[in-house]
């Protein structure tokens, strides 16, 4: 039997995580505890680069957000530098990662050689700023890839069969259309590049100094992977643009080891010359990871830059929403994934004007207000959505007649604007409330035995507490919100003994029957709703969420950007 007792004693396993607004480290030790931390914020660590919330938005063509490449490595760099002062690097036996999912890389022509060859006494900025075809990285944000999806469906049969092969129909910001995007828009750069990389490759490749392979789990976030062979899909890739195959690689599993740590990284940093580099993945599937999330009734809710619901399954069930992805520590299975773009900085907006930019304001306000709010109902888009899709605006109504037991006989009536305290419950239950609606719609557990909360908004309990209400289950939190990380670290520890014993090991084993004495289990937050009065709430809210989804179905019709 495998277990913490298989990992050497004083190993360090170091998990890094490069996401929309940050690059985070967690470092566990062989007991599963973490023993440090750090973050490194782009905004305010490394203000040169002007990003707000990590971004940069082209006023000029509509939907079009990307992160200045270069300013990943630095992070990088600074991140390390902070981290060497909490852990002695040379006991690190082995690295992985988690990336924002769907963000791109190109390599420019001679990146290989580059990158095998860093001098140690030099930044890695300072070598790598002339190794990218373009500086300009699309991430998950971006939604201007409109017509490439089309494009693309349309020369595989149609939307359905996309996602019967790929785990997902076309969206804007999966990888598949943002390169047939470069290669139209601008074909010198798609021409002049050598390899692509995901934001988690990409990260892996400058820790093994030669381009790492993208791992199955995030490479079904591109619509280029077949989900069922986990090879990359031929007829798609044809549809995509041309020579896609070569400038992609090789796929591997996410429990892989990518390479050694390169040289660059022993004389530099005094890592051990003997460690390992674990093949990295996306974030989501990292903090399935984190969350240890084994059980096929329970589901995972991450409330970040996009709030995303996750669960895992036996068998993919592709359909026209949502997304199936390879499980990342389970190579039989699957998770399943539903992503919304308006999370947390949506959060903050209707904080800054409702609620005096203060979280203690907005929490104020939304126990202060009843469950229901008055039947209120909002859907708030500060970005355009990806579900629904639809574009940046702000609807609000009032349901009438909510003392009736059908969603029939409820009406609804559009208005301007809500008091503050009503606005910011508003956006809660509202999202809420779709991801239920979506979540029962798409196939995922209705109730579920449980939800995990995970992210920087499940540190709020009045949050945690609209969710039980609303989805009529317990809610448990993780030790840390950064699941991701932790997720990489602990796939780190997974990794290196799956290397050891020369085949896959199932990750349960690894904290089995000692969940609880890792920095890995989850503690129940809010308990489920359990007397008379909590379950006629929950039909309420039941029947708010199908009225919710009615008028979200018109709306897609009317102004929908499908």
């Amino acid at each position: 039997m495998f277990g913490r007792s298989s990992l050497p004693d004083g190993a360090l396993f170091l998990g890094l995580d490069s996401s929309t607004q940050s690059v985070k480290a967690t470092v566990l030790n062989n007991d599963l505890i973490i023993v440090a931390s750090e973050t490194v914020n782009f905004d305010s660590d490394l203000p040169h680069y002007k990003t707000e919330g990590g971004v940069y938005r082209d006023p000029t063509d509509d939907g079009r957000i990307f992160s200045p490449t270069i300013m990943w490595v630095e992070a990088l760099e600074l991140l390390l530098e902070k981290l060497k002062l909490k852990i002695d690097f040379s006991k690190v036996v082995a690295v992985s990662g988690s990336g924002q999912q769907h963000g791109s890389v190109y390599w420019k022509k001679g990146g290989q050689a580059v990158l095998s060859s860093l001098d140690p006494s030099k930044s890695l900025v300072s070598q790598l700023k002339d190794a990218f075809s373009t500086m300009e990285s699309p991430i998950w944000m971006d939604s201007s890839t409109t017509k490439q999806c089309r494009e693309i469906e349309n020369a595989v049969g149609g939307a359905l069969e996309l996602s019967k092969l790929t785990g997902s129909r076309a969206y804007e910001r999966f990888t598949g259309p943002q390169i047939r995007k470069i290669y139209q828009t601008a074909p010198d750069v798609y021409e002049n590049t050598e390899r692509i990389s995901l934001v988690s490759s990409f990260m892996a490749s400058i820790l093994i100094g030669c381009y790492a392979s993208i791992d199955e789990t995030d490479g079904a976030g591109m619509n280029l992977m077949d989900i069922n062979k986990r090879t990359w899909s031929k007829t798609v890739l044809e549809a995509t643009a041309p020579g896609l195959e070569q400038k992609l690689g090789n796929l591997a599993p996410a429990y892989a080891v990518a390479g050694g740590i390169s040289p660059y990284f022993v004389e530099r940093h005094q890592f051990d010359k003997n460690c390992l580099a674990i093949q990295w993945s996306g974030d989501n599937p990292n903090s399935l990871a984190g969350l240890t999330l084994n059980t096929p009734g329970d589901l995972a809710i991450s409330l970040g830059t996009s709030d995303t619901v996750f669960g895992i399954t036996a068998e993919a069930k592709p359909s026209l929403e949502g997304h199936v992805f390879p499980n990342p520590v389970e190579p039989d299975g699957y998770m399943v994934m539903l992503c919304y773009k308006n999370g947390s900085l949506t959060r903050e907006d209707v904080r800054n004007q409702c609620a005096e930019k203060s979280w203690d304001v907005f929490n104020n306000y939304l126990e202060k207000t009843p469950p229901l709010n008055g039947g209120k109902l909002g859907f708030y888009y500060k970005d355009h959505e990806i579900l629904p899709p639809l574009p940046v605006g702000f609807h609000r109504y009032i349901i009438e007649n909510f003392s009736d037991s059908s969603p029939d006989n409820l009406t609804e009536r559009e208005v301007q604007e809500f008091d503050s305290p009503s606005e910011v419950r508003a956006i809660v239950e509202g999202q809420m409330l779709s991801m239920r609606g979506h979540a029962e719609r798409f196939g995922m557990p209705n109730p579920p035995k449980r939800i995990i909360a995970t992210g920087g908004a499940s540190s709020n309990e009045s949050i945690l507490e609209s969710i039980a209400q609303i989805f009529g289950c317990p809610v448990f939190t993780v030790e840390r919100p950064d699941s991701a990380s932790l997720g990489a670290a602990l796939r780190a520890a997974h990794g290196w003994m799956c290397n050891k014993e020369g085949g896959f090991v199932p990750i349960s084993c690894m904290y089995m029957g000692n969940l609880e004495k890792t920095s890995l289990g989850a503690k129940l937050a809010v308990q489920a709703p359990g007397d008379a009065e909590d379950m006629e709430l929950l039909k309420k809210y039941t029947l708010l969420m199908k009225k919710r989804m009615e008028i979200e179905r018109r709306l897609v019709e009317k102004i929908g950007r499908v």
